[in-house]
């Protein structure tokens, strides 16, 4: 077979495999193998060196023509490759507008915005005004006007991010009361929620961003018995009326006296079960008689003037609440977790 021959072989034989060619893999497949390096085409132009001097232009034009034909006829069924996948892409990508489609998810308030949303309505129903305040607090709120001098182990850099030497994230949000107390005088009746810092590691129980909301009350003739009655109707509100508070003492630099306070357990209502392990109280929250030299430091005379604070955690409130046993569960934003309180 001569040359002529074998590129009008070759061109019949591209025709009658493009007939049956329906797809872009099918058709490069083709290309390769008539064009690519190792084509037939390509492997008739390597073969020109054997053909005589004088033939070669000619046959060098048939195997340039034959080249340029095969090329014409992979573009037109390229074209007719390309639309036919386009019209099946788009039968199978319809969209019948008709069709209901299920409707977008609705969110669900977090457990410590539920549980703090409840305690601010027991808190303004008693006649409490919410205030909030810096989350970086200088040093002279955070720790100097709660009395807590600059040798006070509540300063120990292992408890406390420290941005600057008197400047820092605040460990509690009894700063708000200190910057209250400055601008206003008495009588105050204030709760303060929010974030607080602190360096723990974390663990079932512990957090370095956790939630706080403290109380405060200053008047005239304000006493323990008022802190609590106070807490006694919180816990009834929150709870249940058969709630009871039980007073243990403790110590807190800015109040004195100061106490731990226990809740009759809302679990067993205190029989004694696995969540207070065995005893009918669950520790909640601290409290006490605002010392009188935070009351002196902060302007108000405390010769005239007494108060009363406290101090609850909301992520405690929360577990509690709802039989949360790991605290991280607060924070890692599972929607499986979450969807459980929509």
């Amino acid at each position: 077979m001569n040359v002529q021959e074998a590129i009008v072989s070759l061109l019949q034989t591209v025709q009658e495999e493009l007939q049956h060619i329906a797809d872009s893999q099918g058709l490069e497949g083709v290309r390769l193998r008539m064009l690519g390096k190792k084509g037939e085409l390509t492997a008739l132009l390597r073969a020109m060196g054997q053909v005589p001097p004088e033939d070669r232009p000619a046959i060098g034009q048939m195997i340039n023509e034959a080249r340029e034909k095969a090329v014409a006829l992979l573009d037109a069924r390229g074209q007719w490759i390309a639309a036919r996948e386009r019209a099946l892409a788009l039968a199978n990508e319809r969209i019948d507008v008709t069709q209901p489609v299920p409707g977008p998810g609705l969110g669900a308030l977090h457990p410590i915005s539920l549980v703090l949303g409840e305690v601010l309505d027991v808190f303004t129903g008693m006649g409490f005004e919410v205030v909030e305040g810096p989350e970086v607090e200088l040093d002279l709120f955070n720790f100097e006007m709660m009395n807590m001098p600059p040798n006070h182990p509540a300063r120990d850099a292992q408890d406390t991010f420290y941005i600057e030497d008197k400047i820092v994230l605040r460990t509690h949000t009894s700063p708000v009361q200190a910057r209250i107390m400055t601008t206003r005088k008495p009588p105050i009746r204030i709760v303060c929620p929010g974030r607080v810092y602190r360096a723990d590691e974390v663990d079932a129980t512990h957090s370095p961003v956790f939630h706080q909301l403290e109380g405060l009350v200053v008047g005239e003739d304000v006493t323990m018995a008022d802190l609590k009655g106070t807490l006694d109707a919180f816990a009834q509100r929150l709870y249940g009326p058969d709630i009871t508070t039980r007073f243990r003492p403790s110590f807190f630099p800015f109040t004195e006296p100061s106490a731990e306070v226990d809740l009759t357990c809302s679990a067993c209502r205190g029989k004694g079960c696995r969540v207070c392990k065995g005893t009918g109280w669950i520790e909640v929250l601290g409290s006490g008689m605002v010392n009188p030299r935070v009351l002196d430091m902060c302007g108000i005379a405390s010769d005239r003037y007494s108060g009363f604070a406290f101090g609850v955690g909301l992520e405690r409130i929360a577990m509690l609440r709802y039989d949360i046993q790991d605290m991280r569960l607060l924070y890692e934003g599972d929607v499986r977790f979450l969807s459980q309180f929509r």
